[in-house]
C-alpha cells in the first residue's frame, strides 16, 4: 500500500478502530511519547520467543533510523527517555499466578526491599522519593510496619485453599504507593492486578516493575528480563521471606555509591545461583558500567584513585506560581561522584577534596578504601539552597602525611575545563567519549608543607562527604559576552 501511493502520489490515510481484546491476537502497539516512541510488546511465554522478538524489534528500528542510545551534554550516556518496565502475569487475569499465590507477589516485595541494588542499577536517572518508581521504604518510613502485617497474611496463604483474587491488590494496593498516594508511580505497580471496583483494564492479574529504563542494547534488555524471571521462578519454588530492614539514610548514603551497589547486586546473584539459577556476573557489568561510569584515574605513588559517577536523588520542589500556572521544578543541581584508593596505608596515606580531608571506608580488600562526594554542580535558581555557589572542579589529592607532601591529583570537572559550553548533545560514541574525557584532568601537586583542613564524617551519613557543609561554595561564573555582541543603547 505504501508503494503504491508513492508510486502514484497520493496521499493515504488510514482510519477506524482496533479490533476488541482477545488472547488470539498478536498486538504490538507504537505510540508517540515526549521525545520518543513507546512500543508496548505482546506477551512472550519464554525468554528464547522473548529474545526472538527483541531482536527483530531492534533490527526494524535500526532500519527505520531509529535506536536507543542517548547521551547528556557532558557526553554520558544516559537512558533514550522512556521506561523498560517489565509486566508479569499469566495467559488470563484469573490463570495468573500473582493471584493464586500471593505468597509470590509478598516474596518479590520482601527481596526488593532487601536489596536496594534492584531499584537503582537498572533505573535512570531520577531516582528517589519523588521519582517514577519510588521504593516502599524511600520517604514512608512507617509504610515498612504496614507492609509486614501484609506481607504475614499473604505469606499465610500457602496453607491454606486457593484465596479470593482480590486478596493481593487488596493487601498491597494502599502501600504500594507513591508519596500523593499514586498506585502507578511506585516500583512495583499493581494498579493492574485485580481491583474489583475497576473496569477490565484494572483486572489483568498484572504487576508492572517500573525501576527498569530502556538500556541501549536488546541484551541488555534480555538480561533484565532473565533477571526478573529467574527470581520469579526461585520465589515459586520456595518462598522468600524474612523481617523488612530498616535502611534510613543508609539507603542513600551507601547504596548509591556504585561499590555498595554492585555488592548488593552480587549478594542477589549469590541467591540465585544457591537456588540452582546462576546468572553471569559479567552479563550485569554494562549496566554498572552505563549509570556509574568511569571517570578516570590516577596513579599517585603507590595510590590508585579511581573516580566514578555516582546516582544522586533529584528532590521535587515546593509549588510556585509561573507565568502558566503552579509549576513544580525538580532540583538536579547536586551531583555524587564515587572515590576509590587501592594501595592506601591507614595512617600515612590521606585523600583531600578540595583541600579537605575525606573520609574514607575500607572495603574488606587490603589496601582498599571507598567513599562518596557530593557537590553542588551548578545553581539554578529554582533549587535547595539557592543561597549556594558551586564546588566545581572537584580537586582530589593524595598526601603522604608522614612526608607532609603531595603525590598527585586529579579533578573531575562537570563541564569543559575550560568553560567551554556544548550547543547540542555528541553525535557519535567517540565525540562521547571526548567530552568525557576532557572532564577529567591530572592537576599539579601542592606546595610543600600541605596542611590539611579536617571534615568530619556526618554520624548519619558517613560514607559520603556533603561539600555543602564545608562552606567552600563559589559564585557560579558569568557567561562570557559572544563576540560582536554590544551594550544595548
Amino acid at each position: 500500500m505504501e508503494a503504491a501511493a508513492g508510486e502514484a502520489g497520493v496521499a493515504v490515510q488510514l482510519e477506524g478502530y482496533g479490533p476488541p481484546s482477545s488472547p488470539l491476537l498478536y498486538r504490538l502497539s507504537v505510540t508517540p511519547d515526549p521525545g520518543v516512541l513507546e512500543v508496548n510488546l505482546p506477551p512472550s511465554g519464554s525468554t528464547r520467543e522473548h529474545a526472538a522478538l527483541l531482536e527483530a524489534l531492534f533490527e526494524a528500528a535500526l532500519a527505520a533510523g531509529l535506536h536507543c542510545e542517548k547521551y547528556l551534554l557532558d557526553g554520558r550516556m544516559a537512558g533514550s527517555g522512556g521506561g523498560n518496565h517489565i509486566t508479569l502475569g499469566g495467559p488470563s487475569a484469573l490463570r495468573s499466578p500473582l493471584l493464586a499465590r500471593p505468597d509470590l507477589l509478598a516474596s518479590l516485595l520482601t527481596f526488593v526491599q532487601h536489596h536496594p541494588s534492584l531499584s537503582y542499577l537498572f533505573t535512570g536517572l531520577f531516582v528517589g522519593p519523588t521519582s517514577q518508581a519510588p521504593r516502599v521504604d524511600e520517604a514512608r518510613h512507617d509504610a515498612l510496619d504496614e507492609l509486614e502485617i501484609a506481607l504475614a497474611r499473604a505469606f499465610a496463604t500457602r496453607d491454606e485453599p486457593p484465596p479470593p483474587p482480590w486478596l493481593a491488590d487488596m493487601l498491597f494496593r494502599n502501600l504500594l504507593v507513591d508519596l500523593a498516594g499514586n498506585t502507578h508511580r511506585a516500583e512495583i505497580c499493581i494498579d493492574k492486578l485485580f481491583d474489583p471496583a475497576a473496569g477490565p483494564h484494572g483486572r489483568q492479574g498484572l504487576i508492572e516493575l517500573r525501576a527498569f529504563e530502556m538500556p541501549p542494547h536488546p541484551r541488555m534488555v534480555l538480561a533484565q528480563v532473565l533477571l526478573v524471571r529467574s527470581l520469579v521462578a526461585a520465589f515459586a519454588r520456595e518462598p522468600y521471606r524474612g523481617p523488612l530492614l530498616r535502611h534510613g539514610q543508609a539507603l542513600h548514603d551507601r547504596f548509591l555509591l556504585p561499590h555498595y551497589l554492585w555488592a548488593d547486586f552480587e549478594d542477589v546473584l549469590g541467591f540465585l545461583a544457591g537456588r540452582g539459577l546462576p546468572l553471569p556476573p559479567e552479563g550485569y557489568l554494562p549496566f554498572l558500567d552505563l549509570r556509574c561510569p568511569v571517570v578516570g584515574q590516577v596513579q599517585a605513588g603507590p595510590v590508585t584513585v579511581e573516580v566514578r559517577n555516582a546516582l544522586e536523588p533529584w528532590p521535587v520542589l515546593g509549588e510556585e506560581l509561573t507565568a502558566g500556572g503552579t509549576s513544580r521544578f525538580v532540583d538536579s543541581s547536586m551531583e555524587r561522584i564515587q572515590v576509590r584508593a587501592d594501595g592506601l596505608v591507614p595512617g600515612r596515606h590521606v585523600l583531600l577534596v578540595n583541600h579537605h580531608t575525606l573520609p574514607m571506608a575500607p572495603t574488606g580488600r587490603a589496601g582498599e578504601h571507598v567513599a562518596g562526594v557530593r557537590f553542588r554542580a551548578w545553581a539554578p535558581p529554582h533549587s535547595l539552597h539557592a543561597h549556594l555557589g558551586i564546588h566545581h572542579p572537584v580537586r582530589i589529592d593524595v598526601l603522604d602525611t608522614w612526608a607532609r607532601r603531595s603525590l598527585g591529583a586529579c579533578a573531575y570537572h562537570v563541564w569543559h575545563p575550560e568553560g567551554r559550553a556544548y550547543d547540542a548533545p555528541p553525535l557519535t560514541r567517540f565525540e562521547a567519549a571526548s567530552r568525557r574525557a576532557q572532564r577529567f584532568t591530572i592537576e599539579g601537586q601542592i606546595p610543600y608543607a600541605v596542611a590539611p583542613r579536617r571534615a568530619a564524617a556526618n554520624p548519619n551519613a558517613p560514607c559520603t562527604l556533603d561539600l555543602r557543609r564545608l562552606g567552600i561554595d563559589r559564585p557560579m561564573p558569568e557567561p562570557e559576552p559572544e563576540p560582536g555582541a554590544g551594550a544595548a543603547g
